[in-house]
């Protein structure tokens, strides 16, 4: 009996000790997330099956936002941080451990009542490795100057005009090698938009940052740039014109001395706006020069030379993109929702 009893003391002792050892193993945790699935790609190119698989799906890791915006991978922390523009903060979602708030006031730091978007947009990296923001509320290109490792509402103006003269509402940017800060200025954070009495640039530009310093006016000719990037070499800048009447992409040639030439229409969408959610606003570009860029109906995969391959539908009106994981994961940001794909190419 004393023999039956101890064996089946060990017997138990072994089973619980299994089911510990399972239940606080972080990678079984991991792998046994799962999310729920929405929408589907379209394929219009044989070439997309090459940078998208076939069984890839659209998963949902985090929902109930207001409008979320500016996906950035952080490496060193193995999480995502992205904007949620009216409440004015910036969020962080990790694997295993879902969303939490990264940083509030993210956008508008100031203390008087604000109408019209406060919060945060692009988010992307310095050279340094700091968190550079486009701040809304504030009307400026910012740094924060916190470690991403404990972040706090600690901001340094990086551009807050142009020939003295307030910039509207900063929306998206991206760096050069050069260490040149390129970036958007359509009035989307502005409290009335275009008719607001604040305005005090009498158009919507895109502009570059010297390292020095000086900012300088790239072009003026779109009505809402908006998304902005490079292509691998450098040699060529995409931006996004989120405007419904012309929902283009425009793709220029960019000079020794940083600004840019040769502008020319990549792909118009406009037909697309009436029947499709979405306009043309955040992409990026993978290691081969295809361009991820959201617009009507999702996110919208085009080749260098600027052919429609297909377009990960969403089923909302989506705002950015960013590369993630080993850059072989695509993070949207799509109305109130964190999504995400798995590619077969990488960031």
């Amino acid at each position: 009996m004393q023999k039956r009893f101890t064996y089946l003391f060990l017997l138990l002792v072994v089973v619980l000790g299994c089911k510990t050892d399972t239940q606080t193993d972080p990678e079984a945790e991991i792998e046994a997330t799962t999310y729920a699935h929405t929408g589907k790609v379209e394929r219009l190119d044989p070439t997309l099956d090459n940078l998208i698989a076939t069984d890839a799906v659209i998963e949902i890791l985090a929902d109930s936002f207001d409008w979320c915006e500016g996906p950035l991978w952080l490496p060193d922390q193995q999480a995502l941080v992205f904007s949620d523009i009216p409440p004015n903060t910036i969020f962080k979602w990790k694997e295993g451990e879902g969303k939490s708030v990264f940083v509030k006031p993210a956008g508008y730091t100031g203390n008087d009542p604000r109408l019209g978007e406060k919060g945060s947009n692009g988010l992307l990296l310095d050279p340094q490795g700091r968190l550079v923001l486009c701040q809304h509320g504030d009307r400026r290109m910012a740094v924060m100057t916190a470690s991403l490792d404990d972040p706090r509402p600690e901001y340094e103006t990086l551009a807050d005009n142009y020939d003295g003269k307030r910039l509207n509402s900063p929306n998206d940017a991206a760096y050069h090698s050069s260490g040149a800060l390129y970036f958007t200025d359509p009035p989307y954070g502005l409290e009335n938009g275009m008719e607001d009495s604040l305005k005090e640039i009498p158009f919507q530009g895109v502009y570059r940052r010297a390292p020095d310093g000086t900012v300088s006016l790239l072009t003026d000719e779109l009505s809402r740039p908006n998304g902005i990037a490079f292509s691998p070499d450098e040699k060529t800048l995409y931006v996004a014109n989120s405007d419904p009447e012309r929902a283009i992409w425009m793709a220029y040639d960019v000079q020794e001395d940083g600004s840019i030439a040769n502008g020319r229409l990549f792909y118009d969408a406009t037909p697309m706006v009436p029947t499709a959610k979405g306009l043309p606003d955040g992409l990026k570009v993978d290691k081969s020069g295809n361009i991820f860029a959201t617009g009507p109906g999702g996110v919208l995969v085009f080749s260098p030379d600027g052919k429609h391959l297909g377009t990960v539908m969403t089923g909302q009106a989506t705002s950015n993109c960013a590369f993630g994981d080993d850059g072989s994961s695509l993070y949207m940001t799509a109305d109130m929702f964190l999504m995400r794909i798995k590619l077969k190419t990488r960031g």
